[in-house]
């Protein structure tokens, strides 16, 4: 393999080998609670709004969601090395149906923001420790299986969250949207409880949890987060709010800094950043993060308004790259074996920067089958780019350091796709305003354009905005190449089981 070090006994997976069966299915089906909600919710903004009102601010469902998903995978990684997967997890899913119960009795929009946000502490603890806990239960040989299991999840959630959460919408209630979780998670919960069996850790053997770093980090990621997500949005990127919340961010930045340094045992502990191993890989997820906004984000725009395709066929369009990354992402440990972990990587994310990079060579405006081609490439590609990297990191650590180093490239990745949403942003708005002329943005141009026709200068414009957000995305590819190739190790460091 790639490298070894001394023998370590994973006692979570020696305890937990009979019953990993039913263990892995309360895993995916935690996943599945966190990966359907955004994409569920999504689709019954207008009942929700035309139930609820608050229109104007309606964009704090997720946003919210996601900060406090984002601002949490650290302390949690954190705790559950301190006090076990299972508790973690199981605070976290009876959090995450809390939250979906208040949502599902929410009065107004302010209350269902804040009841999104109970949600996503939640949602933290679920999408880190179920990625901790499927290293913890299977051998380095039979991770890939697992981990291709959790990426199946998430690709079938993309591909019918949406559609899920129109029939709630249109022929029950939106409420639904958020009571359906409450069945599926006490299941989840129940064979959490009853099947996962960790060993007893003696109270002298846990380490103090950091809890004036973990409040500062929350503090710190939410402001900073705030600033990147609403920027643009809500405010202009360059008035009071944008400088002040930038500000008081950085101020608490430096305040996580002194907090962390005197910490005996620190929520994001010094190791992370030297070990070049987690180091390199936390800055290439970050990476792709960044580069996953491109089609995300932006494809379905460019397919409805420049491939004059209908909102189906637009999602259809994104969604096939759902079908090849976890299909990549199973088959890369064939490839793994032969040429090593970062090697793996760096060829997946090689090809991922050449196929972003042919995007905006495209005919125009060309046919709907040309980008599904390329999504499709796209999906294996970046199957066979993260997966390895999150197998290396998991394998290099022991039990006790294996939920920190989990959450730290979980941290950066989700980290990246917020940076990646404000930056390809404002380039799409800045190319869309050139060509146009005027304050115009993507957003007002796309409203504007709902159910008409396009004019060929507006569709010229909104080629030419995405296309430019695709270079910037095989820019992030290139240098997520480039950190693999000059920072990571050429062999991981993997403990021997």
């Amino acid at each position: 393999m790639d490298g070894t070090r001394p023998a370590t006994r994973d006692t979570a997976r020696e305890t937990g080998t009979d019953r990993r069966g039913a263990v892995v299915a309360a895993l995916m089906l935690a996943m599945a609670l966190a990966a359907l909600d955004s994409t569920v919710v999504s689709t019954a903004v207008p009942q929700i709004v035309g139930d609820l009102g608050g229109f104007s601010y309606f964009s704090w469902l997720f946003s919210g969601y996601l900060l406090a998903v984002t601002v949490t995978l650290p302390v949690y990684g954190r705790l559950s090395d301190t006090f076990g997967r299972k508790p973690v997890l199981i605070a976290g899913a009876a959090l995450f149906l809390l939250g979906s119960l208040l949502c599902a009795l929410a009065w107004n929009m302010a209350a269902l923001i804040a009841f999104r946000i109970v949600q996503g502490l939640g949602g933290g603890a679920l999408q880190g420790t179920v990625q901790t806990l499927a290293a913890d239960l299977y051998p380095l040989e039979q991770r890939p299986r697992i981990q291709a299991r959790l990426s199946t999840v998430w690709a079938v959630s993309a591909v019918a969250g949406p559609g899920l959460g129109g029939l709630l919408a249109s022929y029950a209630d939106w409420r639904w949207i958020f009571l359906v979780n409450l069945p599926v998670g006490a299941v989840a919960l129940w064979l959490i409880v009853r099947h996962l069996k960790e060993p007893r850790r003696e109270p002298a053997a846990r380490a103090r949890v950091d809890w004036a770093g973990a409040l500062a980090l929350f503090a710190c990621g939410g402001v900073l987060l705030t600033a990147l997500v609403q920027g643009g949005v809500a405010w202009p990127w360059l008035s009071a709010p944008s400088f002040a919340l930038t500000a008081t961010g950085l101020v608490l930045l430096a305040v996580v800094i002194v907090v962390e340094r005197r910490a005996a045992d620190p929520v994001i502990p010094g190791w992370v950043w030297r070990r070049r191993t987690i180091a390199a890989v936390n800055l290439a997820l970050g990476a792709l993060g960044l580069l996953m906004v491109a089609p995300t984000v932006f494809l379905p725009t460019y397919a409805q308004s420049v491939l004059g395709l209908a909102p189906v066929a637009a999602g259809f369009v994104l969604s096939v790259w759902t079908l090849t990354w976890p299909v990549a992402a199973a088959l890369s440990q064939h490839v793994y074996r032969r040429i090593g972990f970062r090697n793996t990587a760096m060829l997946g994310i090689g090809t991922a920067a050449l196929i972003l990079f042919a995007f905006p060579f495209l005919p125009y405006p060309g046919e709907a089958w040309q980008p599904t081609l390329l999504m499709l490439l796209l999906g294996a590609a970046l199957g066979l780019f993260q997966l390895p990297l999150i197998v290396g990191v998991q394998s290099s650590v022991v039990w006790e350091e294996r939920g920190t180093a989990t959450a730290s490239v979980l941290f950066c990745r989700q980290t990246g796709q917020t940076v990646g949403a404000a930056l390809f942003g404002a380039v799409a708005n800045g190319v869309l305003a050139a060509r146009l002329g005027g304050a115009s943005d993507l957003d007002s141009v796309t409203r504007a354009l709902d159910g008409g026709a396009v004019p060929e200068a507006v569709r010229r414009a909104i080629a030419d905005a995405v296309h430019t957000v695709y270079l910037g995305a095989a820019g992030a590819a290139a240098l997520a190449f480039l950190v693999l190739l000059f920072l990571a190790p050429r062999k991981f460091p993997v403990l021997e089981e």
